[in-house]
């Protein structure tokens, strides 16, 4: 049988080992799967954080910055499907 996942080690205070061993025990997980999720929110909080430095970034660019500037943008697009 193929492992799907890989082994692998790592250093951890004490009192956050048994932090995690108690969070896994009263959510009926393995600390294994606790860690995992851990690290995928983690990998995902850190693309979502990319991607509002980026719109930040996008919306200075432009001008439009405030929900008001988005509504006039979209109200203008709008107008001029509705004249082509």
């Amino acid at each position: 049988m193929v492992r799907s996942t890989k082994l692998i080690s790592f250093s951890i205070m004490p009192d956050l080992l048994l932090e995690v061993e108690k969070l896994a025990k009263e959510e009926n997980r393995t600390k294994s799967e606790l860690i995992r999720e851990a690290l995928r929110r983690y990998i995902e909080d850190r693309e979502r954080e990319k991607l509002i430095r980026y719109a930040r970034i996008k919306s200075v660019e432009t001008g439009i910055e405030t929900e008001e500037d988005i509504q006039r943008v979209v109200d203008e697009d709008r107008g001029e499907q509705a004249n082509a």
